[in-house]
């Protein structure tokens, strides 16, 4: 069976093996892992994101004393089921959340914040495992994405779970363009059990698998990832978790989140700086008969992951597949309505797959730059030059430009199909097989 038909892709040197790690490329990679594990080190025993970390502690104390797992959506979870066996695992194994804590114990914010670091090297070894190939880009990758404030910010500093996703998605692209459909399918449903922010994802990878496999053998991926969600709520049913669960989450939609935007800095930002200068607006009152912002948001953003998915299919190349992640990603953030500024996190991760093509990789400084300040004006370390950024005003409308531009440049590198199926700029030592 040919590499077309299959979908899977090689590995191609193009003059750099694997002979060509030499004592200094390896020591430069060690060094800068060493630089970013240390760096999260100090800063996991500090409270990060107060409210959000001690929200979590009370959970974790809970399952470890009064609540059963199957019964972990009584606590109203705002997180998939991935992340409830990993709160249940901790209250397991850290004695501590026997008492009821706070993350002014250095140790229960260390242990909180754990996963998320331990998914952030994971990342990194990630890419450069795929990269192998070429050294000297699998290094800028997998550095480039660890060192970055965008994901030790969130990670180490806030606590917050946006790498565990980010690492399932990431994963499932490397093993798609591996041929390995199964096992993407599960990496994929893992995502999507970890935080509905992972959606957009869904809509290159069906793209690429409908061109690549047809209609028939999609479903062996398609079936894995929904073997893989059912699995894993399959504790949670009984009790009437997914439920809860969505209770829950379309709860805080309408209530705390029913803004334009929380502190994310897209188009509905501007709109919201320029008409209420400080204040937040909400998504929820007719601007246009019945239509809402909300409704709208849905509308624009069903449109471009509509686009994403056309452009995918046309042109199935591991370039297109990278790219119409990182553009599913930031399609919803741009378009659509309560957004974090955190949620265009697996953008920053996709693209660094790309970074061997000047183009992507331009696109990349500009998302890591004004994402990294996006998110030290949103929640600055109290005292250090980030709170000295602005979330609003013109600092704040020029970051939303600036993440809107790297959104259209991504949609346009899509359109190039010459350079997916040459292979040319592929910016990956992954390689199309196909002619």
């Amino acid at each position: 069976m040919t590499a077309a038909a299959t979908g899977r892709v090689e590995a191609t040197p193009e003059g750099a093996g694997p002979s060509a790690w030499d004592r200094r490329l390896v020591a430069i990679l060690a060094a800068g892992l060493a630089v970013a594990a240390l760096g999260r080190l100090v800063l996991l025993p500090t409270e990060g994101m107060t409210g959000d970390l001690n929200l979590f502690a009370e959970w974790v104390h809970r399952l470890a004393t009064d609540v059963p797992l199957g019964r972990a959506y009584d606590l109203e979870l705002t997180f998939g089921p991935v992340m409830a066996y990993v709160f249940w695992f901790i209250g397991r194994v850290d004695p501590a959340f026997q008492a009821a804590v706070t993350t002014s114990d250095p140790a229960v914010a260390a242990a909180l914040k754990l996963p998320a670091v331990l998914a952030d090297l994971a990342i990194a070894a990630a890419l450069a495992c795929t990269l192998r190939d070429r050294p000297r880009l699998a290094i800028a990758a997998a550095l480039g994405v660890v060192l970055v404030p965008v994901t030790w910010y969130v990670s180490s500093w806030w606590g917050q779970y946006e790498a565990v996703y980010a690492l399932f998605g990431l994963v499932a692209a490397i093993l798609v363009v591996r041929g390995h459909w199964a096992a993407a399918g599960v990496a994929l449903g893992l995502a999507l059990a970890t935080k509905p922010q992972a959606l957009p994802m869904v809509v290159p990878f069906a793209a690429y698998a409908l061109a690549r496999l047809g209609p028939r053998r999609a479903l062996l991926p398609a079936a894995m990832t929904a073997a893989t969600l059912l699995l894993a709520w399959l504790p949670f049913v009984p009790n009437g978790g997914p439920a809860a669960y969505l209770a829950t989450i379309g709860g805080l939609q309408d209530s705390d989140f029913a803004v334009l935007s929380v502190r994310a800095w897209n188009p509905w930002w501007i709109v919201q700086s320029l008409a209420a200068g400080d204040d937040l607006l909400s998504d929820t009152a007719p601007i246009l008969g019945p239509l809402t912002p909300r409704l709208l948001g849905y509308l624009a953003a069903g449109i471009g992951l509509l686009e994403v998915f056309l452009l995918v299919l046309r042109n199935p190349t591991p370039r297109s597949l990278f790219l119409g992640l990182a553009a599913s990603v930031l399609v919803a953030f741009c378009l659509l309505t309560t957004m974090h500024e955190r949620y265009s996190f697996a953008a920053v991760i996709f693209l660094a797959l790309l970074l061997a093509d000047r183009r992507p990789a331009a696109a990349w400084i500009v998302l890591a730059v004004a994402v990294s300040v996006n998110l030290v004006a949103a929640r600055p370390p109290t005292g250090l030059p980030g709170s000295w950024i602005a979330v609003g005003g013109p600092v704040g409308i020029a970051g939303s430009l600036a993440i809107t531009v790297a959104t259209v440049a991504c949609l346009l590198l899509l359109l190039d199909r010459g350079a997916g199926s040459a292979g040319r700029g592929a910016g990956s030592a992954v390689r199309d097989r196909a002619p």
